[in-house]
């Protein structure tokens, strides 16, 4: 499986939109790590979330946005789900497309609806698949499995997924705080072990509250240790952090200590692994 990490920043990017920090003014003067939003790609087909940064990943790493097949949504965060560039997907603006399948919760398909309304073309809509998810209820499409589960966010019925395609399978932990105690039930039972962890790493070595919908470095490992005690994961498992806020200030020197403390990967933008 082809793991295509094409945007590893929180919502606000990195050089933040609106901000003029230390830290963001390093970045514009490309002393720090640029950072788009949040959007993978799996073997080409799948996207685990559309940014309004999509364009950027096409233009800037080549992501050939025309051949996704399927669309997973974690939530309906706007740096999440840009539903507005959907109207283009056709007419004018692209040639003979596939259909595409787009998976998400309820607020999800609302967001989609009321995002494109005023300027979606029918005949763009007619290849435009919108399927409600619930927790715990897994989907097939293609040759491809996927089970929404619990996250701890603000939006309504955030999901993390478990994906597995083939012999292949990774967990999607972004965004959410903390698991809960259902999700880990939930994996125990169908006993199988990861390939892969993605890990919202939002805050890194910032102190994290108990209500907080994000996590730092402590807390993924907590979520690690919790799922090798209970035999999903192997000493090949990756771990790969992502989602970093700028008010976290992740520097490469963090980054490094980050990676070397807790045997993962630290993701940026255009990084792709294969499983």
């Amino acid at each position: 499986m082809k793991v295509s990490y094409l945007g590893t920043g929180a919502a606000e990017g990195i050089p933040a939109l609106f901000c003029e920090c230390d830290f963001c003014k390093r970045a514009r003067a490309g002393k720090e790590m640029l950072r788009s939003r949040s959007q993978v790609v799996l073997d080409g087909e799948l996207s685990i979330d559309f940014p309004p940064d999509a364009f950027y990943h096409n233009a800037v790493f080549g992501a050939e946005l025309s051949k996704i097949k399927y669309l997973l949504v974690t939530h309906s965060h706007m740096d999440h789900f840009y539903a507005h560039d959907f109207i283009l997907r056709g007419y004018k603006y692209a040639r003979e497309l596939a259909p595409i399948s787009i998976f998400g919760n309820a607020e999800v398909l609302e967001v989609f609806e009321e995002c494109t309304r005023r300027e979606l073309r029918e005949d763009i809509r007619s290849l435009i698949f919108l399927h409600e998810l619930k927790a715990f209820e897994p989907v097939v499409f293609g040759d491809w499995r996927a089970v929404p589960l619990k996250a701890k966010h603000s939006s309504k019925d955030p999901f993390v997924f478990s994906i597995e395609r083939g012999n292949k399978r990774i967990l999607h932990l972004t965004d959410s705080g903390m698991l809960p105690e259902e999700d880990f039930i939930f994996l125990e039972k169908e006993k199988k072990s990861f390939d892969l962890i993605t890990f919202d790493c939002t805050f890194l070595y910032d102190p994290v509250s108990e209500s907080a919908r994000h996590m730092g470095v402590y807390e993924n490992e907590k979520i690690f240790t919790r799922l090798k005690e209970a035999g999903l994961v192997r000493e090949d498992t990756k771990k790969v952090f992502t989602h970093f806020s700028h008010n976290s200030a992740p520097t490469k020197d963090k980054l490094i200590k980050a990676e070397k403390e807790f045997g993962a990967i630290a993701a940026y933008d255009g990084m792709t692994l294969e499983l």
